[in-house]
């Protein structure tokens, strides 16, 4: 049996692209996040109180790690892979696609744990107690680094409007 549901493995998904992830390793990051659900089962702990956040943030910890092993070039172009719809879909045309590289710039830009913070609340969908709570810092700690991020992704996207 499958110990993550099928929206929490899209969200591990979500977490793991947004994280700078390829497309192509997404999968193996998914099974990476079902087999430490499965050892701590095996350990004997008790099942985490929120598995679709603990899982979210075991899967933005897997996408730290890799993002700190790539080159910035290809951590960019695997995202606009990812952000780029199929060509069976309608699109914007190519203001899209500036918008999604200057977007995937400014994540890879941000400090690891701006950036994790900042996945975790805005595409993960947790709250802030949660990822206060999931990470094992204070709810402050999260607070000042979504602000920190926020304000460093809007001076790299020169863009007025909150974040």
């Amino acid at each position: 049996m499958d110990p993550l549901n099928a929206a929490q493995a899209d969200r591990v998904r979500a977490v793991l692209a947004l994280g700078g992830v390829p497309q192509d390793d997404l999968q193996d990051g998914l099974q990476q996040v079902r087999l430490r659900l499965l050892e701590r089962r095996a350990r004997g702990e008790d099942p985490p109180r929120d598995v679709g956040a603990w899982a979210a943030v075991v899967a933005s910890n897997l996408a730290v790690d890799w993002h700190r092993g790539r080159h910035r070039q290809e951590r960019v172009s695997a995202r606009l892979t990812l952000l780029s719809p199929p060509d069976d879909q309608v699109q914007d045309g190519p203001e899209n696609s500036v918008q999604a590289l200057a977007v995937a710039e400014g994540l890879d830009a941000l400090p690891a744990a701006q950036r994790q913070v900042l996945v975790l609340r805005y595409y993960a969908d947790l709250t802030v107690p949660q990822i206060a709570e999931q990470l094992g810092v204070p709810l402050g700690t999260v607070k000042s680094r979504l602000y920190a991020a926020a304000k460093l992704l809007r001076e790299r996207l020169h863009v007025e409007e909150t974040v």
